[in-house]
């Protein structure tokens, strides 16, 4: 246990590192999310809610969890860059557990996520946002991007693995989470939705994600959808990571 600890953490650095040498990688993360919340903000905000600045309260939470499913979505697209240049073929000969090569770029990835919230939150506060909950808020509003993050870069490191080329893995990634970012409450309230949209949209654990980071923000807490996200995001990291590993192992 302690060496895959320690496996683990050199793995990571070796990928912070490509972070250091490419910062565009960062920059290019948080581009698609400030051109969402100015345009929605200032474009759609008064007609969703009749005013830009409640809008903006609404929707900074919700951009930010969506900032980290889209930023995961480099956690596949990184893994197949690495099986299209044999890197992982050399990881693969290393006295090491198949499951730390994955974990380790999962586990790096949450630095850049980190950061591109960071960088989204300080928008957003230049915009006149700002986050209204107490420092029990603030680490429950951490702990589930943490968790989103996670989640759903296990999720992509699934689909690179499947697919085995960048290109490929890029459009599988965001072609089917497009849709299911947007039909969810990130941008808009569920109730505003067709009824038969509601249904799917309501238990999207995005949208209790969404909903739990929005609760945190108001100094409001939602605790049955920050347990439901949280629920969510385990389960969903469980299961990817045992496909992840069994996939990766298929490789040899």
């Amino acid at each position: 246990m302690g060496y895959a600890i320690t496996d683990t953490m050199l793995m990571s650095w070796r990928n912070l590192l490509h972070y250091v040498r490419v910062p565009q990688l960062i920059a290019f993360a948080v581009v698609q999310p400030i051109m969402f919340m100015v345009l929605f903000v200032y474009v759609f905000g008064g007609a969703i809610s009749g005013s830009s600045a409640g809008y903006l309260a609404y929707l900074t939470p919700g951009i930010i969890v969506q900032t980290v499913i889209f930023g995961s979505m480099n956690s596949g697209i990184s893994i197949a860059e690495d099986l299209q240049k044999g890197i992982m073929d050399r990881f693969r000969a290393l006295p090491i557990s198949r499951g730390v090569v994955l974990a380790a770029r999962t586990t790096s990835d949450l630095l850049r996520h980190l950061i591109a919230v960071l960088i989204m939150a300080g928008v957003g506060y230049i915009m006149g946002y700002r986050f209204e909950g107490g420092l029990l808020d603030l680490a429950g509003a951490f702990g589930l991007i943490i968790l989103v993050g996670l989640a759903f870069s296990w999720v992509a490191a699934t689909i690179g693995l499947l697919v085995r080329d960048t290109q490929t893995a890029e459009i599988a990634g965001f072609t089917w989470i497009f849709p299911v970012v947007f039909a969810s409450s990130i941008f808009v309230p569920v109730e505003t939705m067709p009824a038969w949209l509601q249904v799917f949209a309501s238990h999207s654990p995005i949208s209790l994600a969404a909903n739990a980071a929005r609760g945190f923000s108001l100094g409001n807490a939602d605790w049955a959808a920050a347990f439901q996200a949280t629920a969510w995001m385990l389960g969903i990291t469980l299961v990817f990571a045992m496909l992840a590993v069994w996939r990766f192992r298929r490789l040899e």
